[in-house]
């Protein structure tokens, strides 16, 4: 960047909370046409420093510059006063008003009487800009998941951003919508705008950037040009010791089938997906992974087979036996074990310890008299962190202070220490890092080689590609294609995935 000055530079940033020194940042930087990936493990402090960008959280020592000049940053509307924007995995869109009434909900400088036909006009290039070739009097609700996103960077560039902050943004993605997203990445660059790219996949890092930092403990330990990175590279700097990793073992023929759905349908409710006539079989010792778009009815998959929801057509077998109207605790207590997309939500109760949430679901396995075997959980619980290779669990602390990686470990911990005979696994690896998620496939793997059966629901097909013994995709709340290892093609699963073909 010779020449020409950072649009966007951070020096001396410090932030903690309470004990925790959660960043400690000598100096970050990002240039104009140029995009910088952000990447480190769970907890490393990428996010504390991007929401101190954005005016989420004051710093507590530092100074922020924008062009040059320093700047206080004291809410995101002063971010985007001053031309920074963040766009988080969590879209901020109404499905029910069109593209152009979420843009005009966002805009500042818009009239009292908004023309619908002048926005338009002043989103045209912006959108060209961003291959978003939709009507802007659509709903957003009937975009696909690539186009909203879209919608969303349209609506930082509308708010006149020169930077833009996007948080794992290829997550909910398919391959052919990522392409998209680094196709726009790309123009946007080339039309001088910056771009912080905050990313667990490190081959996406390499490709789509021009610098990568890399974060540890809160500091920012290296910057490097990203034609001179590799992936061995980065996973030397992010972790201490990146030899952790785990490998998969390799997987035996399939046993005894587990489970089996035939024709399952779902009744229709509102906000979620519908099955349709949805037949597959699960064999002991071999993993199904499940493809698809995110919406398309993984979630109430899994729900099926939990039993947490009941299927208004079909029939559910595990081990043969007709499971339909099972209770959620009975399939738990055959060795069925749930590890769910959103833990906060659906596998802890965040007012209680680390220790209690560890006991859920457990049933009499650790019941001592009239209380519980607090030390024998623990130990149990001690061996399955070891196994995982996660850093020890603090047991004592609230479940509602712990990060989005941390309560995922949680739960990994708690329900892998059981050694279930059939695992649930809907998105396990979001939000870990790289050698957290290593560290899971190589458990899932080991527990297919012991026996067990696993349907991993997962939106990284290199993920599914690596551990699956068979792939399906869902589209719809159907099952629109089905592969073989043989067969395992990104271009062939992604175009069933997005309805481009169907494949037998």
């Amino acid at each position: 960047m010779t020449g020409v000055g950072p649009f966007l530079e951070a020096r001396g940033i410090v932030k903690r909370f309470g004990p925790l020194l959660a960043n400690d940042v000598a100096t970050f930087a990002v240039y104009p046409g140029e995009v910088v990936a952000l990447l480190g493990e769970n907890g490393a402090g990428k996010s504390t420093l991007c929401k101190i960008l954005v005016g989420y959280y004051r710093a507590d020592a530092g100074e922020i510059r924008v062009a040059g000049a320093p700047v206080a940053i004291t809410s995101p509307r002063e971010a985007r006063r001053l031309g920074i924007g963040m766009v988080f995995q969590n879209f901020s869109l109404i499905p029910a008003l069109t593209v152009w009434e979420n843009a005009a909900l966002f805009v500042a400088d818009l009239p009292w009487v908004i023309r619908p036909a002048a926005l338009i006009r002043r989103m045209r290039r912006d959108a060209e800009r961003l291959h978003l070739r939709v009507d802007p009097r659509l709903p957003v609700g009937r975009l696909a998941v690539g186009d909203q996103q879209k919608v969303e960077i349209l609506k930082q560039l509308l708010g006149g951003a020169r930077v833009l902050i996007l948080d794992e943004p290829t997550k909910v993605l398919a391959p052919q919508e990522a392409d998209g997203l680094f196709r726009t990445l790309t123009a946007l660059r080339n039309d001088g705008y910056g771009i912080i790219f905050i990313s667990h996949k490190l081959h996406e890092a390499i490709a789509c950037a021009d610098r990568i930092s890399v974060m540890r403990q809160g500091r920012i330990v290296a910057t490097l040009r990203a034609n001179e990175a590799s992936e061995a590279t980065l996973l030397g700097l992010m972790f201490v010791d990146a030899s952790a990793s785990s490998k998969t073992p390799a997987a035996r023929p399939p046993g005894e089938m587990v489970l089996e759905l035939e024709r399952i349908a779902t009744p229709p409710e509102v906000g979620r997906a519908v099955l349709h006539d949805l037949s597959l079989g699960l064999r002991a010792g071999e993993i199904l992974g499940v493809a698809g778009v995110a919406g398309n009815g993984q979630r109430e998959l899994a729900d099926v087979i939990l039993g947490l929801r009941r299927p208004s057509n079909g029939v559910k077998r595990l081990w043969g036996e007709n499971a339909t109207h099972w209770s959620a605790a009975r399939i738990r207590e055959r060795g069925v074990a749930s590890i769910p997309d959103d833990p906060l939500a659906l596998a802890v109760v965040p007012v209680l310890t680390v220790r209690d949430n560890l006991v859920l679901g457990s049933g009499r396995t650790y019941w001592a008299g009239l209380g519980f075997d607090w030390e024998r959980l623990t130990a149990a619980m001690d061996r399955c962190v070891v196994q995982l290779g996660f850093p020890p669990l603090a047991y004592n602390a609230p479940a509602a202070v712990l990060s989005g990686g941390n309560l995922q470990r949680l739960v990994l911990t708690r329900e892998l220490s059981r050694g279930p005979k059939l695992i649930v696994a809907l998105y396990p690896t979001r939000g870990l890092d790289a050698r957290g998620a290593e560290s899971l496939r190589g458990l899932l793997g080991e527990a297919r080689a012991a026996g067990a059966a696993v349907l991993l629901v997962s939106e990284d097909l290199d993920e599914l590609f690596a551990m699956s013994n068979r792939l399906i995709v869902l589209r719809a709340g159907r099952v629109a294609g089905s592969f073989l290892p043989a067969t395992f093609r990104v271009e062939a699963v992604g175009s069933c995935m997005v309805g481009a073909a169907d494949a037998a």
